[in-house]
Parts: C-alpha cells; structure tokens; sequence
C-alpha cells in the first residue's frame, strides 16, 4: 500500500550527521506512514551527508544559546517530535523536557543519570542482584595502581574505560598496574581528564550481546536481542574489538534478554523511552551487563528495522501519546545476520545466504 502524502508527523533528530541519527532515519523511512524527518548536527560538513528532507546546524548543547536555538526552530519547522540521538542532548534535553516545545520520549532524569555514569550504574546493578563484571573506581593516580593491583589478583586482564561517553571510549584492557597508569596518565595530559573519569573493571572474554527495546508505562513494548560477532576496525584497537560491530546475528536467548529487562529495570521501576543493554559473557559464561544506553538507540537500529522490528517508528508513535501493543521479547527469528562496512553501506543476510558463495574450482 503506498504511503500518505500527508505526513504523519514533523521529527526531528539531533545529531543527524553522525551514523546513529542516520539509521534511525533509515528505520523511520521503512514506516508504513510518511515522516517529514529534520535532522540538526553541530557539524556542518557531516550534515550533508544526511538524508532528513530538511537540516540545520545547531550548537553545542553546552552553549548557553542552544535551548532558545533548538526552540526557535522546533517553533518554526512545526516539530511534532524530538529524537535526540548523541547522548550529551539525550541529558541535556531530558532535563529541560518541560521547557521543549516539542514531545519526547525519554525515560526519566534519574534513570539518564544511573545510565550516564558507569561506575554508578555498576554499584546500582550489584545493589540488586544484577550480574556485572567486578569493577571499582579511582580517586588518585595512586588508587589506579594499587586497585588495579588488587583486580589483577584475581582476573588476567582488567578493563580500563572512562566512566561516561560512548563508543568504547578511552577504553583499554590491561595487564599489569603500570599499564594502567601509563594510560590513565596519557589521558590527563592530552585530554584533561583525571583519575576520577576512569574505572577498571574485571576483563569479560567471552560472547558479546547488545539488547534495544521499548517500553511504554512500566511495560515491554518489544525487546530484541543481538550478538556482535565481528567489529569495525576492531583489528586497529588494542582491545581488538570497537562498540559498534561489522557484523552481527539475531539471536533468542532467553537469559541474555531477562538480564537486560532486570537491568533496565533496576534504574526505572517503570520504563518509559528507548533502553539499550550492553552485556558480555566471562569463563563462566554468565551473562554480565556492562552498560545501558537509556534514550537513544544502539547504532545498528535499522538492522532489526530491515528484519520488521521498527522500534524507532514504534518510538515516534509513542511520543505522540498512542499506546502501543506489547510483542514481546526478541520475537525476530534467530540468525539474521546484520553485515554492514564503511562506504559499503549494509544488509540483511539470512543464515541460508550467509556463506551460499561458489569455491574457486566451481566458479
């Protein structure tokens, strides 16, 4: 059936030029109603490669002019909808929702602020009984050496990654304290940051998970868990491995999606906006959260868009104040395989197809 050509709603997404507003545009143009998508980025040279029909630079959202900007344009583009996408406006705009002139869907203030720091979400976690990698926090270049000291007696490798931001940031797995300070130390003199930025937390080497879902008013809405089973550019990184993969599988395990829902709702007793779930496994093969992206979207969002779970359109409509029905947790058949490359675009490869290609000798 061909869409309307009355748009069913006016949206816009921040962060537009980045490859995680890109998807989510990519996930709402496969919507069965039309979408008029507004996309906004504070850099002008990776706007134009967005796809939103209209795009415009906003500032940063430590700028003190960015609220009155944002508004300005919600007022004048008609915005039925705010999507921000970069995780520095899903807090900025969760805090100052009442002052938007446009609906959002985002969990609450408290919630964004358990999810943003990861050494608090790690003692929130453990408060409850949620599986997590060991992990503790630094004050001091000293407590870096001796914690990390004190992890290593009982772990080969620990993991050492600032406590807030994206993308496996100032991340690396160590194996001795002066690695670690080394690197902390690095990071103080090029970048600012202190001792008190990082964490360390036991090292998990096994299976990789990603869960995204929605919830609406305390209930489910849908859940889909993925497995990362190869990365982008991985082989650059000293870790071997980057936060977003080169290819991925659905996959229905149902551990892996009740660790997720446990975690989600041990920061919001009841889950209202997008809550994305990182788990790893160890030795022991129990599945461990390592984080939760509350707000926005994994990366990969179109994957299971393109596989008919469109969670970024079931986000716009919950926005408007529809109530959605509940489908349920990880309700895509196991081993879709989600391959996707830079400048190479993506695409979604049943198991069947996955390596259905003729030998050299039958060619």
């Amino acid at each position: 059936m061909p869409k309307s050509q009355q748009p069913y709603a006016n949206i816009l997404i921040t962060g537009a030029g980045g490859s995680a507003s890109s998807n989510v545009i990519d996930s709402l143009n496969l919507a069965p109603e039309k979408i008029n998508i507004i996309g906004a980025d504070i850099s002008p040279k990776r706007l134009h490669l967005s796809q939103a029909e209209t795009k415009f630079i906003l500032p940063p959202c430590t700028d003190s002019t960015y609220l009155n900007q944002l508004n300005t344009a919600i007022d004048r583009l008609k915005v039925d909808v705010l999507h921000p996408q970069p995780d520095p406006e899903v807090t900025f705009i969760g805090e100052n929702r009442e002052k938007i002139g446009a609906n959002v869907f985002l969990p609450t203030n408290e919630a964004l602020r358990l999810a943003g720091d990861k050494a608090i979400f790690a003692d929130t976690m453990a408060k409850v009984g949620v599986a997590t990698p060991l992990s503790t926090d630094f004050s001091s270049i000293d407590d870096v050496f001796e914690k990390t000291r004190l992890l290593l007696e009982s772990y080969e490798k620990i993991w050492i990654r600032a406590r807030q931001g994206a993308g496996s940031r100032a991340s690396l797995p160590v194996s001795t304290p002066e690695q670690a300070v080394a690197w902390i130390l690095w990071w103080s003199d090029e970048r600012d940051l202190e001792p008190s930025d990082f964490m360390g937390s036991e090292f998990l080497p096994g299976r990789e998970y990603a869960y995204q879902s929605i919830w609406q008013n305390g209930k489910l809405i849908a859940g889909q868990a993925r497995e990362r089973l190869e990365y982008l550019y991985g082989f650059l990184s000293p870790s071997g491995q980057s936060s977003t993969p080169a290819t991925a599988r659905t996959v229905n395990e149902p551990l892996v999606d009740q660790t997720a829902q446990m975690a989600i709702k041990a920061i919001d007793h009841s889950p209202n906006g997008v809550y994305c779930v990182d788990i790893k496994t160890g030795f022991d093969s129990i599945p461990k959260v390592t984080e939760i992206n509350a707000g926005r979207f994994f990366t990969t969002s179109n994957f299971f868009a393109h596989a008919g779970l469109n969670m970024p359109w079931m986000s716009l409509q919950a926005a408007l104040g529809e109530e959605l029905s509940a489908i349920g947790s990880s309700p895509l058949e196991p081993n879709l395989y989600w391959i996707r490359m830079v400048d190479m675009g993506y695409k979604l490869v049943t198991s069947e197809e996955l390596e259905r290609w003729p030998s050299a000798e039958e060619v």
